[in-house]
Parts: C-alpha cells; structure tokens; sequence
C-alpha cells in the first residue's frame, strides 16, 4: 500500500525561474518522510494529513533530543521529470518502501500535481536509503520486529531509475 502525503510548495521553495528549486526537492521528500514515519505528538504539523496513519500502529521513529535512534540518510536518487510551479495546494506524494534491509530502508516517492488537479502531473519519482543508527554507539543497528511489522505495510516494488 502506499501512502497518499499531502506537502505544501512554499513561495521560498522557488528558485529565479519560478519553480521548486532542485535542492528543495530533498526537502519536500524529508517533510512527506517524516510525516509517515515518525511518530509526531503535534500530528498537524505540516496541515491535513489525509492519507498518512493509515497503518493501525504508531509510526515506528521517533526524533528529537530524547531519541536513541538516528535515522541518517545513505543515498538519494531523484528524477526530475517536470518543473513544480507555484502551487497554492499540496503537491501529493506518493510515498511507499521499496525494500527493507538490515538497518535500512529504501524509501521511494511518486511527486504528483494536487489531489483532483487535471491532468495529473508527475513532477519527480525518487528513493531515499535511510539508515539506523544507534544513538549511543554511533553504529547501525537492526530494525526491530516492530518497525518491521509497520513498514511491511507499506512495501511495494522498489522504483527503478533511469541510467
């Protein structure tokens, strides 16, 4: 299954040709990731959140001072297929995992024009490899049985980039 991630195209995420700078793009990507899978005490953070928490559990990361888990990023990959313009409505990012290893993860996006724009526009298909790291040996640490359990929900096929 994947999750459906409504995020916000922000006036400063534009660069001088009026679309979503390249580097922003990694931004954009961060805030749908965090808002699926880590747990937020303020779940409006970023406004509606249609489509993320369909999972019966608790998100399985956590951050913030207090967590003794990192989540680090190893590698991005990013397609860009069209400029995002300015838009007043949420882009809508599609948002699954592509395969979990030991201690990580691949995290895999489809960025779409907003929810009901027509036509649908795909702006950026991309995947991110997020490791664990525990927090007091600085070493990459196993998921647990739990996390597991979570993100198995939400694998699908693991996108495959152009070369």
């Amino acid at each position: 299954m994947r999750l459906h991630i409504p995020v916000p195209v922000r006036w400063s995420d534009l660069d001088a040709y009026g679309h979503v700078n390249n580097a922003t793009m990694l931004t954009l990507l961060e805030e749908a990731r965090i808002l699926a899978l880590w747990d937020d005490p303020n779940p409006s953070s970023f406004g509606d959140n249609a489509g993320v928490g369909e999972s019966t559990q608790s998100a399985p990361f956590s951050g913030g001072a207090s967590a003794e888990t990192y989540t680090l990023i190893a590698r991005q990959e990013v397609e860009y297929l069209l400029p995002i313009p300015h838009l007043r409505d949420p882009l809508d990012v599609e948002l699954w995992i592509g395969r979990i290893g030991g201690a990580s993860v691949d995290v895999c996006y489809e960025i779409f024009s907003p929810v009901g724009a027509e036509p649908r526009l795909m702006y950026a298909r991309a995947t991110t490899v997020m490791v664990l790291v525990d927090v007091a040996s600085s070493r990459p640490r196993r998921l647990t049985d739990d996390e597991r359990t979570y993100l198995s929900d939400f694998v699908d096929a693991p996108l495959e980039h152009r070369r």
